[in-house]
């Protein structure tokens, strides 16, 4: 990234831990544009802009924050100084910490037992990458020169920064899943950034699902009333919803399951945080295992959290017109007639389900993208948007076919009382009663809706939500 300061700044030198004002002084008379002695923040970004070096606007600020010691929004060159200066014995301290050997140099070995020790597992291989976007000499190690050269204008400050850095800017996984909260800094809890990212999130999540209602309603109209007694298939259900409600019914039961997803990812942000400390001491960095731990368990704590707005959706996906006239009296209704326990039916299934679903989805995405990053990568660590998607896709699906028999008993177990003449079971009753008549298949049913909205939901989404952190200036790392 810095690779043009050398032989122009920042000349070789030999692990220098002062270096002379002159070599700072011709960097500042080059970012200050206008020759008025000081470098506001609108002359750094356009300096840097033209250096081909941008890091985005919060990053630009977090160097002003530090380094304008009189807070007259402007860098003067003593202040300009003290930050390049300050900001380089912090880099010489991580570079210390990841040079195990001492010999002055960082090799991929040593990223990789470094990361180790953090609880991160990458191949020596994607190391070697991170090695190439910094190694300035080909030499396939980064010595003192070339690691502060490319760190000079980014504003980390620890080994637990770069690799967050590493993480969003080369696309490695350090374990974050889609079905697990994302994880925010200090700084960015404090600037904002974590609540325009949630909902972006939120934002994207509603118009995926509202692009895709259709698809969902259809897979719940064939849990619950697809047997072999009364058939449904695709084309014959969705004439059915229309010929039943119109073309509006297709998308009943959308607005509770828009509705949820903010409380939804509260909850689930909020129990992600608490579980993460009672996993791990003070200090101490969260592994895989914990944070799927962690995950799984923000998962069950948000579903219990909103599980009965997931009651109200089957039974208002299910109902006929005019049966309910909203979510309010949906709620009502199932209140009056079947009582406060109405609303957690089907709860165990649900719940039973979120383990196999967030490890397999997790474990099979991991395992695609590292056979890719391993077998296809050539000069980067980024997958890109394509690939990430394609394993997000089959990650997904794999984990919806392992889960998928416990979501139809859920659904039919929230559905029952709506369904004359069905006796009221429980969920070893469903399971035996579904083998009995339907066969293993009948496990299964409507899982070709569900698995046909996965690319068009995960597409939506994701184009959606890069749009909403522009509109909302997330910073892009």
């Amino acid at each position: 990234m810095l690779r043009w300061l050398r032989g122009f700044v920042l000349p070789a030198a030999a692990c220098q831990d002062a270096e002379p004002p002159t070599r700072y002084e011709t960097l500042f008379q080059t970012l200050d544009r206008n020759g008025d002695g000081v470098v506001d923040i609108g002359e750094l970004q356009e300096g840097l802009r033209n250096l081909g070096i941008p890091l985005g606007q919060d990053a630009e600020e977090k160097i002003f924050t530090t380094g304008d010691i009189n807070k007259d929004g402007k860098l003067d060159f003593e202040e300009f100084m003290k930050y390049l200066k300050d900001h380089e014995k912090k880099m010489k301290l991580a570079f210390k910490s990841l040079d195990k050997n001492n010999d002055g140099k960082i090799e991929a070995a040593e990223i990789v037992q470094s990361l180790q020790i953090l609880g991160l597992t990458i191949s020596e291989k994607q190391a070697e990458l991170i090695l190439q976007s910094i190694d300035a000499d080909g030499t396939m190690t980064v010595d003192w020169n070339e690691w502060r050269d490319y760190f000079l204008f980014n504003p980390v400050t620890d080994i637990e920064e770069i690799i967050r850095f590493w993480k969003h800017s080369t696309g490695i996984d350090i374990g974050d899943s889609l079905t697990i909260p994302d994880e925010f800094t200090e700084d960015e809890k404090k600037s904002g950034q974590w609540w325009r990212q949630l909902l972006a999130g939120g934002v994207a999540g509603a118009v995926s699902r509202t692009s895709t209602a259709p698809l969902d309603r259809l897979k719940i109209m064939m849990q619950v009333h697809g047997s072999k007694s009364d058939k449904m298939n695709i084309f014959g259900g969705f004439r059915q919803m229309v010929k039943e409600g119109g073309v509006r019914s297709l998308w009943r039961g959308n607005g509770t399951n828009v509705i949820k997803i903010a409380p939804e990812t509260a909850v689930k942000f909020w129990a992600y945080e608490q579980y993460k400390k009672l996993l791990t001491e003070e200090g101490q960095k969260l592994g895989t295992l914990e944070r799927f731990i962690s995950g799984s368990m923000a998962g069950a704590t948000a579903q219990t959290f909103i599980y009965p707005m997931e009651v109200m959706k089957t039974r208002l996906a299910v109902g006929k017109t005019g049966q309910y006239s909203g979510i309010y009296d949906c709620a009502k209704k199932i209140l009056k007639h079947e009582g406060l326990g109405a609303f957690y039916k089907g709860y165990i299934p649900n719940l039973l389900g979120i383990i196999p679903y967030a490890g397999i989805d997790l474990a099979v995405y991991e395992l695609l993208k590292s056979y890719w990053l391993e077998n296809f990568a050539k000069d980067t660590v980024n997958p890109g948007v394509m690939v990430l998607l394609g394993c997000g896709a089959l990650s997904s699906t794999c984990g919806q076919l392992a889960s998928y028999p416990l979501a139809l008993v859920r659904t039919r177990m929230q559905a029952q009382a709506m369904v004359e003449g069905t006796t009221q079971l429980n969920m070893v009753g469903l399971f035996q009663r579904i083998i009995s008549k339907e066969g293993i298949p009948g496990l299964y049913r409507g899982i070709t809706p569900n698995f046909m909205k996965v690319l068009p939901a995960v597409g939506i989404s994701y184009v959606v939500y890069e749009n909403m952190k522009q509109t909302l200036g997330v910073n892009q790392k």
